[in-house]
């Protein structure tokens, strides 16, 4: 539930970048024409046990029961000795969900070559595909990385990935990585150096497309994707891992020059039938670029999910959820009760990730030469990690390289100030405590005391404002942001008025914080209340 005393509604916001390029997003009643696809012919074949590690089925190779295979639609499992069959039409590709305690092979940058045919001759009446499947040990409890919107325009702004955030993920044990979407900005012939780039963190990675992903040339959805197919593979699929199943989705639809949030009725089959097939009490993990809804602006098409109904539906037969997705550069939580079409017993947990680029990085550098890319929200740039336990899973979040390793910034913030650890007496009436927990949201709890003044600590309203310390990065770096960059309301800020009775000296400020998960956080500030007479 919300606070009460958090009133975190939608606000209009200026046309920025994304919505220029959006172009305001597509209208949802523009997509519910018809189409039609040519009669379907049949694909079969086997999933193998590849003991030979030839990739081809050998004698002796047994067939690997109970795995999923799909043409983006239909799921089919495989009968006892591995076989499968399934319909596919000419545009169809046929992949294999990668079952639990068994590997694929991977491509450049670990990227999984989940499938085997990417388009069906339409000439043909039966295909037959065989799937090879290698045996690896996966523990119930594993971490992966959750990176969005990586979203380098250059070699420049590549090395800087390279070196702020993939440095930081190399050696880190996770099991894999899932980058969600905007993989690049604009600029496609980065692909191939990125996913070199990406390879060298030594772990799988799955994606994520994002609306800066699209072939900008393309005269529609389907032809959208041609150059991240190329480079990715499916633009919607999913895998197992221990006792999770990942779903990836695509819910970025384009329409020749415009936008907007959609899953659409493929997707959604694709994955009503991947659940039908999961045991009650298996984790969902779900990701995409667009958010399923943002606090900025809930009336986007460009930055909401127009269908997120649809799949909160789906989601509702499920005991243990989640879902990620980006786009927003921003840090936030939901929780999607009944109004939102979600009948569970608990809300459903979305989570939309801070961006691994930050402000799009810009920002004064640092003395490695790399920008400091704080995000619109007052978030260092950063990734986060998603540890699960069966059917159970924590995020935490993982700043920057070049950050420091904390969940919060406090600061003392008044007019007239020289520094953000000083407040003259005469503007105590006008000066707050402010609390920036860069991963909070509405289920955390922030609270100070002030040592020899406070008793017991005292509560911190969430509000959603500003965060005064990169309104002011922003203001003294004009020329080295990103021409849209600008502080905005920010949805895991905390604000308290200092306490009057404050004399002048100094003081110290302890911060108590509890996050989404119930772990606490901590920080301590000192700051000095200045007399007339002692200047600032």
């Amino acid at each position: 539930m919300r606070p009460k005393d958090c009133m975190l509604q939608a606000r209009p916001r200026r046309p920025n970048r994304r919505q220029i390029i959006a172009g305001g997003g597509a209208s949802v009643l523009a997509l519910s024409g018809g189409f039609t696809v040519a009669a379907p012919v049949m694909a079969a074949g086997h999933v193998f046990h590849d003991r030979h590690g030839t990739g081809r089925r050998m004698p002796g190779d047994p067939g690997v029961p109970g795995v999923m295979v799909s043409n983006g639609r239909d799921v089919v499992v495989t009968d006892a000795d591995g076989r499968w069959r399934l319909p596919a039409a000419s545009a169809d590709s046929i992949f294999l969900i990668k079952p639990s305690h068994w590997a694929i092979a991977t491509g450049p940058g670990g990227v999984p070559r989940i499938g085997a045919l990417d388009h069906i001759d339409p000439g043909a009446r039966l295909v037959d595909i065989d799937f090879p499947l290698t045996r690896q040990h996966e523990s119930a409890q594993f971490e992966a990385v959750l990176m969005a919107d990586t979203q380098p325009a250059d070699a420049a702004e590549l090395g800087y990935l390279s070196q702020d955030v993939l440095a930081g993920i190399a050696g880190s044990g996770a099991a894999f990585g899932i980058n969600h979407g905007d993989v690049v900005f604009d600029n496609l012939a980065l692909y191939s150096r990125y996913l070199s780039v990406l390879g060298s963190s030594g772990i799988p990675w799955h994606h994520c497309p994002g609306n800066h992903d699209i072939d900008r040339g393309a005269a529609d959805d389907a032809s959208s994707r041609d150059t991240w197919k190329a480079n990715f593979g499916r633009r919607h699929y999913a895998f197992q891992y221990a006792d999770a199943t990942f779903i990836i989705l695509d819910n970025v639809y384009y329409q020749g020059g415009s936008y907007c949030g959609l899953i659409g009725a493929s997707q959604l089959a694709f994955v009503h039938n991947v659940l039908a097939q999961l045991a009650p009490d298996r984790l969902v993990v779900v990701s995409m670029h667009i958010p399923l809804m943002n606090y900025q602006n809930a009336a986007s098409s460009a930055d909401n999910t127009a269908d997120r109904r649809a799949l909160l539906g789906l989601l509702s037969t499920r005991r243990y959820s989640v879902s990620f997705a980006g786009h927003m550069h921003l840090t936030e939580h939901h929780y999607f009760g009944a109004e939102a079409g979600f009948y569970a017993a608990s809300p459903h947990h979305h989570h939309v990730l801070t961006a691994a680029s930050g402000g799009w990085w810009s920002g004064p550098k640092d003395t490695r030469g790399i920008p400091s890319a704080d995000a619109e929200d007052g978030n260092p740039n950063g990734y986060h990690v998603l540890a699960v336990d069966g059917c159970h899973y924590s995020t935490r979040f993982v700043p920057a390289a070049g950050k420091p390793s904390v969940q919060l910034r406090a600061s003392i913030e008044g007019p007239h100030q020289s520094s953000s650890a000083t407040v003259r007496q005469a503007d105590l009436g006008s000066s707050e405590l402010v609390v920036n927990v860069f991963d909070g949201g509405p289920g955390s709890r922030v609270s100070y005391s002030i040592t020899g003044l406070t008793g017991a600590p005292r509560v911190m309203q969430r509000v959603a404002s500003t965060d005064p310390h990169v309104a002011r990065v922003f203001a003294r770096h004009a020329a080295l942001q990103k021409p849209w960059m600008r502080a905005l309301p920010s949805s895991h800020l905390w604000r308290a008025p200092l306490p009057p009775e404050l004399r002048p000296g100094a003081y110290c400020a302890t911060v108590s914080a509890e996050d989404e998960y119930g772990r606490r956080l901590g920080a301590h500030l000192l700051f000095e209340v200045m007399a007339p007479d002692m200047g600032t």
